[in-house]
């Protein structure tokens, strides 16, 4: 079974206020297996576009990546972010085939 990712690209509006959805999200990563493999940090953008932001969340499967963002833990920390960042999510399957030789 492949593994999930949820893929995003954060604007923060309110970086105070941001910590209490960082705080609130736990719950819903820690119950679902949520690992990050990114989580902010120095980056560039040499095509397209960019937010402030940039988080990769790895997970034991893409079902399991759904259920994280459809729980009602995530929901209630939904909330808060939609006050105060702008996000773009991508929740997607992970690839296991053939790699470049």
């Amino acid at each position: 079974m492949s593994k999930g990712y949820w893929i995003a690209r954060v604007d923060i509006q309110d970086p105070e206020q941001y910590k209490k959805y960082v705080a609130a999200n736990a719950l819903a990563f820690s119950k679902f297996g949520a690992r990050f493999l990114v989580r902010g940090g120095a980056f560039e953008v040499p095509e397209g576009s960019s937010r402030q932001k940039s988080v990769v969340l790895e997970f034991s499967s893409y079902q399991a990546a759904l259920e994280c963002y459809q729980s009602p833990e995530y929901q209630e920390a939904l909330k808060l972010r939609l006050e105060m960042a702008i996000c773009d999510l991508v929740i997607i399957e992970g690839y296991d085939g053939l790699q470049p030789t």
